[in-house]
Order: C-alpha cells, then sequence, then structure tokens
C-alpha cells in the first residue's frame, strides 16, 4: 500500500536537537482537568501541530540594551551579536557540498529591535506543494516568562531553510532560560488557501438578530438553548460529539 506524502518533513541538522513531537492535546498535562475532559475547542488547539525545541539549555540577559548570552558549562555571559551553535561550523562543513562551506545558520542572533533575538531550533523543515507552517508559541501551553514569541507563516513547501523564531525579551537585569526539554514553538501545517485574499476577503457580516435566518434559529437552538434547558444533559456533548465525529472521519458526521 503506497503511503502518503508527508504533509510536513524536518531536517534535524544539530545532533543535539531534540525531534519536533506531535502537541499534546492536554498541553503536557498542564490544562485543568475540566478543560482537558469538556472542551473540546481548547484540547483541539493544543494539540494541532507539532512541538519544537531548542536545542541546547541557554540563557539570555537583557540589560535594556545589549543581549548577552551563555550556556551550562561557560563561564561567563557574552555580548550577542550572532553565534553558532557550538561546534556545529566543522560538522555542518563535512556533511555540506564545498560552495556552502561556512553557511552554517546561526543559532542565536540578536535582531536590531530591542531585546529581540532570533533563535534556530536545529532544523529545517519541508511541506508538501501547497502547504504552509504557521510557526507560534505552543497553544495553551504556559510554560516560560520573560519572554514573549512572534507568530509567523513560513510558506516552506517553496523556501526551505531554518525553521527558527523571534522572541523578545521582557525583562531586563534578569536571566531568562530556554530549556532543551520544553517546547519553544509550535508548527501548524496551513494550507496555503487558508489564508489567501481570495478566503480572508469572503467574509460577511449579519449585523443584527433580526436579520438571523430560520436555520440561524434552529442551529443557536440546538447548540445552545435546547441542552442548556436539559436538567440531564451531560456534561461536555459538544467535546463527545467532536471526538466522535473525528473518529468516524467525518465531518458532518452527527
Amino acid at each position: 500500500m503506497t503511503q502518503p506524502t508527508p504533509v510536513a518533513r524536518f531536517y534535524r541538522v544539530i545532533d543535539q536537537a531534540r525531534p519536533p513531537q506531535r502537541a499534546d492535546r492536554s498541553a503536557a498535562g498542564t490544562l485543568p482537568t475540566r478543560a482537558s475532559r469538556y472542551c473540546d475547542a481548547v484540547t483541539a488547539a493544543a494539540g494541532f501541530g507539532w512541538w519544537v525545541f531548542p536545542p541546547m539549555d541557554v540563557s539570555l540577559l537583557w540589560d535594556g540594551e545589549q543581549v548577552y548570552w551563555t550556556w551550562d558549562g561557560a563561564d561567563r555571559w557574552l555580548p550577542l551579536d550572532s553565534a553558532l551553535f557550538p561546534h556545529l561550523r566543522d560538522r555542518f562543513d563535512a556533511a555540506a557540498p564545498a560552495f556552502l562551506h561556512g553557511a552554517a545558520p546561526p543559532f542565536l542572533t540578536a535582531l536590531p529591535e530591542p531585546g529581540t533575538v532570533q533563535v534556530w531550533t536545529g532544523l529545517f523543515a519541508r511541506t508538501a506543494p501547497g502547504w504552509s507552517l504557521l510557526v507560534r508559541p505552543p497553544a495553551n501551553l504556559f510554560l516560560s516568562s520573560g519572554f514573549t514569541a512572534y507568530e509567523g507563516i513560513v510558506e516552506t513547501d517553496r523556501w526551505f531553510g531554518p525553521l527558527f523564531t523571534n522572541i523578545r525579551l521582557t525583562r531586563t537585569g534578569s536571566a531568562v532560560r530556554l530549556h532543551a526539554d520544553r517546547p519553544l514553538l509550535q508548527a501548524q501545517p496551513l494550507p496555503r488557501a487558508a489564508y489567501d485574499e481570495a478566503t480572508l476577503g469572503a467574509m460577511t457580516l449579519v449585523g443584527e438578530p433580526a436579520a438571523f435566518t430560520a436555520e440561524d434559529w434552529t442551529d443557536y437552538g440546538r447548540s445552545i438553548a435546547t441542552p442548556a434547558a436539559d436538567p440531564d444533559r451531560p456534561f461536555g456533548r459538544y467535546a463527545t460529539e467532536a471526538r466522535r465525529r473525528r473518529k468516524s472521519g467525518c465531518p458532518f458526521a452527527a
């Protein structure tokens, strides 16, 4: 039986980099129990995509002007401009063709915006034709403080290169640590049609309840009013039905 083409393929360039991991619907067990059991909207978002990790433990320090970095075993803080992952240059050049010798991507780069750092995960990424990757902070997983991560959509079916994220340090004078065993970002597959202008322009507004159709009112009653009036209704009805639809493979299953 022919295997389907993967929608995403990750390439490990830094040996120590942890492989991407399917994102967990319980957000690594951090979601409240009630959310995990009854809120399919939250768990579906948490489990959509793959977690991607930093390739090593690293600490960053911003004094308001300059960003510094260090790692376990280093004896001092180093001012950050652009830094290669330790010992990567020789390993990269040994694998790359001659015309790419010296072209290993930097691990950390201080960007012109104050307190902003580009962090490479040690991975490259490629997607199937017509698919992109949304690179964003892990959904519904709140493990880190001291920085925020930007979101970006990369057309990885057309552009092949390092999978990185840009973070903005939000405090000064106190070290911010990135952990190799904690997700730094979540990579989510998006069909390009989902965010093109034709799709995003195809939005309308129903401006008042008087303009609702009979179908709209019927659907509202089925979703909200009728279940709310049933004193014996089960908890998590939406979550139960959503799980059943996923198992059946039919998005329109009742």
